[in-house]
This record gives structure tokens, C-alpha cells and sequence, in this order.
């Protein structure tokens, strides 16, 4: 809300013609417009910055790659490609995809092979059909499942290998 006492940032609020009720960031308050800095914590709603997203009404068929973080809303058909990067599969995404990621997280639909070389979740409401491959994976009550899932244990952590060496030894005995 514009008052006398904040000043505007140049080309916002009503002197510029803009509505008040737009997107804007006063540096000088602690008071911020509805804006993506302080978007509620939710899965349909990115919060952090360098995090992509593909909105609800968006289809895409092709390949998708890059550097950032992604979140998928709407329908794609391709291979996902984020080397490194967390790809969040929204309520409503929906995915008929290859996907490779270093992180994988499922509220949404995906038929396709999952290959995530840290972890892949998926949420109560989600589903993957297809195979899985990943150091780590969580599967919470309700969720759909249909495939196989393979542990790269190269990449597992630490308490993984310490657990097999304390196993190897004890069956030793």
C-alpha cells in the first residue's frame, strides 16, 4: 500500500499509473507487495530465487536442460536434463519424460524413467511409473509407484557404506 510517508520506487505506484495493488519491492520497508518475495510456502508456489517454473496452462514437447532449479505445473513431453538442480514436479505437472536431475521431487504425475544422482521423493498424492535410479529415495503413504528402483550406491552416502562394511564384518564372525 503507497502512503506519503514511503517513498516509490521509480516507475511504480500511482504517479507512474500503476495500481497499487501490483507487484513492486520497497527497499526503504519492511512492508512488500504480494510478489514473488513473499509467496506462501507451497509446492505450486517457487519461493526461492533461481528457481524456474512452468505455470499450469503450459505444454511443452521437446527437450528442456539448463542450470536452475525447476518446477513443473503444467504438461511436458521430452527429456529434463538438469545436471545438478532440483526438478519438483507441481499437484497439477504432469510428465511423460526421461528425467535427469541431481535431486527429484514428485507431488504431480511422471511416466518415465527417473535417474536422480542424490534423491527422488515422492509425495503422498504423487506417482512415477518407470525406473528408478538414485542414491536415496522417500515414498510417503499414498503415493503410486510402478517400476524399478535401483540404489547407485557410488554415489550413496557414507552411513550406507558404513552399514555394509558393519554387515560384512558381523556375517564374517
Amino acid at each position: 500500500m503507497w502512503t506519503k510517508t514511503q517513498p516509490e520506487a521509480p516507475g511504480y505506484g500511482p504517479a507512474s499509473g500503476q495500481s497499487s495493488s501490483s507487484s513492486s519491492f520497497n527497499s526503504t520497508s519492511s512492508n512488500v507487495s504480494a510478489n514473488k518475495f513473499n509467496a506462501p510456502a507451497t509446492p505450486s508456489a517457487p519461493t526461492a530465487r533461481g528457481l524456474s517454473c512452468l505455470g499450469a496452462s503450459l505444454e511443452i514437447k521437446g527437450k528442456i536442460s539448463g542450470e536452475e532449479d525447476l518446477q513443473i505445473d503444467g504438461k511436458v513431453e521430452g527429456s529434463i536434463a538438469l545436471q545438478g538442480q532440483r526438478l519438483t514436479v507441481g499437484r497439477t505437472g504432469q510428465l511423460n519424460s526421461e528425467v535427469h536431475a541431481r535431486e527429484v521431487v514428485v507431488y504431480g504425475k511422471v511416466q518415465g524413467n527417473v535417474r536422480a544422482s542424490d534423491r527422488v521423493e515422492i509425495k503422498r498424492d504423487g506417482s512415477v511409473t518407470g525406473d528408478i535410479t538414485t542414491s536415496r529415495i522417500s515414498i510417503e503413504d499414498g503415493a503410486y509407484f510402478k517400476g524399478r528402483i535401483e540404489i547407485d550406491r557410488a554415489k550413496g552416502s557414507s552411513a550406507a557404506e558404513e552399514y555394509e562394511a558393519v554387515g560384512a564384518s558381523s556375517s564374517a564372525n
